[in-house]
């Protein structure tokens, strides 16, 4: 199984990115998928997730009515779209994929660097 994350980069406070999470190896209907992201000293803190199978949808409060999660599963991909991006929100982040019901995440992505200047 691999996650391939993409689409980070820099952007001024304000602004928007779309991040792309590329699955493959297997199906993830019964899967729950989800961005998670670490700034720099910090402990890695969850994003946004989504039931693959249903599209039911959970957010951090820090990125309510900023973020969006979606998925598309013609291309087996997961976007994290981002908007009205603010200084806090720089971090690297991963997406990562967990079997509904287990409570850890048992497949992540590399990462991709989101640096927002203010």
């Amino acid at each position: 199984v691999q996650l391939q994350a993409s689409g980070g980069g820099l952007v001024q406070a304000g602004g928007s990115l779309r991040l792309s999470c590329a699955m493959s190896g297997r199906t993830f209907s019964g899967y729950v998928m989800a961005w998670f992201r670490q700034a720099p000293g910090k402990e890695r803190d969850f994003v946004a997730s989504i039931r693959w199978s249903g599209g039911n949808t959970d957010y951090a409060d820090s990125v309510k009515g900023r973020f969006t999660i979606s998925r598309d599963s013609a291309k087996n991909t997961v976007y994290l779209q981002m908007n009205n991006l603010k200084p806090e929100d720089t971090a690297v982040y991963y997406c990562a994929g967990r079997r509904i019901g287990h409570s850890g995440y048992d497949y992540w992505g590399q990462g991709t660097l989101v640096t927002v200047s203010s």
